[in-house]
């Protein structure tokens, strides 16, 4: 079984400043770990192996410092790792970043089963996975609380959302985000932390993955949305009316109230 984890290295969300002024989390400002998600995908990845045999493979994409996650990942069962760094890679939104890491699965090669967190602390959108899934063209469940029954074949999950439980089964190779009630990531110990930093992580950039001239694909330039400006919202007092009446003669003052504060024309 050839498994795939996606790991993302995020500061600690509790330490991070705000800088106001450039309206970004100030990475400096605080310590970088695995994002929590990523741990149990890692534990949900690395049981698997023990179960079925196999190999796991961790991948992430960020600077250099993101080998120290990766360094991580390997202590807690990962058999290989790669960075993806390039400045071609910088500023990339869930679109660009998911189309990286589509790339470097394609560079891979065969592989059985690819398993993400199901959002990130410090973007918190849970859009990486499923849009990495759909540019591989392979099936994925998101939000999965359960791995029912693993085969050689497919895979049978249970997913919540909202209020629905769902039971879905995908054929492999697939993809799938998984939730904190998954597993509980076991710690590694001295031994795996020393082997950790015995093992070569590889680093691929931009020209290891693309032997075109395609900037429109990646980082910045790849990204089809932008971060205009952030801010703290102000809080306002909200204004409260009762209207009374009948259904139809309420239902015209609402209309006329939107329309007044501009909200319909």
């Amino acid at each position: 079984m050839n498994i795939i984890v996606l790991i993302k290295q995020v500061p600690e969300i509790e330490k991070v400043r705000f800088d106001y002024e450039k309206g970004r989390l100030d990475r400096s400002s605080a310590g970088a770990i695995i994002n929590p998600f990523d741990l149990n995908a890692l534990e949900a990845a690395v049981q698997i192996k023990e179960e079925m045999g196999g190999s796991v493979t961790a991948i992430s994409m960020g600077p250099m410092q993101a080998m120290d996650a990766l360094r991580d990942a390997l202590a807690r069962g990962a058999d290989r790792a790669i960075l993806l760094s390039d400045e071609r890679f910088a500023g990339a939104d869930t679109l660009a970043t998911a189309y990286t890491l589509a790339s470097a699965i394609r560079k891979l090669g065969a592989f059985d089963l690819i398993i993400c967190g199901e959002k990130t602390i410090d973007g918190d959108t849970g859009q990486v996975g499923p849009e990495v899934a759909e540019f591989l063209g392979i099936p994925h469940a998101a939000y999965v609380e359960e791995i029912r029954q693993m085969h050689n074949d497919r895979i049978v999950v249970g997913a919540r959302m909202e209020r629905n439980y769902y039971v879905i089964e995908l054929s492999l190779p697939a993809l799938i985000t998984v939730t904190k009630d998954l597993n509980s990531p076991r710690l590694p110990t001295l031994r795996d932390k020393l082997r950790a930093m015995r093992t070569e992580i590889t680093v691929w950039g931009y020209r290891d993955l693309t032997e075109e001239d395609a900037p429109q694909y990646f980082g910045f330039e790849g990204s089809p949305t932008r971060v205009v400006r952030v801010y703290t919202p102000t809080a306002e007092r909200r204004k409260s009316q009762l209207l009374s009446g009948a259904a139809h003669e309420v239902a015209q003052r609402i209309v006329q109230i939107l329309r007044e504060n501009g909200v319909l024309r």
